[in-house]
C-alpha cells in the first residue's frame, strides 16, 4: 500500500431501525447540524434520482488535526435502507461504502473507506504521520457514532422539551476552533 493510501473499516452499532439510520446518513446537507465536529460545510452540486444515485456533494470536514479536507462524493450505488456506496475525489480519492444490518433492536452500521490522500500535507507526511493521521479519522468516526445517536433521540423526542434536553451535538476540536477552521 502506498505511503499516502489508507483503507478504514469502523463499525457502529445503535439501538434504531435500519430506515432511521439510513435517513440519516443519506441527508448529507444535513451533517453540518448533527455531526458538526467534522463536517463545516455541505453543498449539493447535482441533486441525482431516487435515494441520490449520481448525487453529487461538495463538502469541508475536518478532525481534530490543524487542517481542513475538500472532498467531492458521488453517490454510485444504493440499496436503501441497506447502504449506499460513493466514489469521492478532491484532497481525498476513493470508495466509501456505508452497510446498515438490522440485528434485533439495533442496527449494525459499517464504513469501508479505501482512499489515498491528494491534500498535500497528508500526501507527503504519511510515510511518517500515518498513525496520526489514522488516530484523527478514529476521532472523527467516534465524533459520528456518539452524534448518530444523539441525532436519532433528537429525531424521537415527542416535544420540543424533550428534544431540548437531549445534549447537543459534540462541537469542532478546540484546535480546529482556534484557528477558525470550521467557518
Amino acid at each position: 500500500m502506498a505511503d499516502n493510501a489508507y483503507h478504514f473499516v469502523d463499525r457502529w452499532r445503535v439501538q434504531a431501525d435500519v430506515k432511521e439510520v439510513a435517513d440519516i446518513l443519506e441527508d448529507a446537507l444535513a451533517l453540518p447540524r448533527w455531526w458538526g465536529s467534522v463536517y463545516f460545510d455541505v453543498k449539493e452540486v447535482e441533486p441525482g434520482v431516487k435515494h441520490g444515485i449520481g448525487k453529487l456533494i461538495s463538502l469541508r470536514a475536518g478532525g481534530w488535526l490543524p487542517y481542513t479536507l475538500r472532498i467531492n462524493f458521488r453517490t454510485v450505488e444504493s440499496n436503501y435502507p441497506n447502504g449506499f456506496a460513493m466514489d469521492a475525489t478532491g484532497d481525498l480519492e476513493g470508495h466509501g461504502v456505508w452497510t446498515f444490518e438490522q440485528d434485533g433492536e439495533f442496527v449494525n452500521v459499517t464504513y469501508d473507506w479505501t482512499i489515498k490522500a491528494n491534500k498535500p500535507i497528508i500526501e507527503k507526511l504519511s510515510f511518517l504521520l500515518k498513525p496520526i493521521f489514522r488516530s484523527n479519522h478514529n476521532w472523527t468516526m467516534r465524533r459520528g457514532e456518539e452524534s448518530l445517536r444523539l441525532e436519532l433521540l433528537r429525531r424521537r423526542a415527542k416535544s420540543e422539551g424533550e428534544s431540548a434536553s437531549i445534549p447537543m451535538p459534540p462541537l469542532p476540536s478546540l484546535v480546529v476552533r482556534v484557528l477558525g477552521l470550521d467557518r
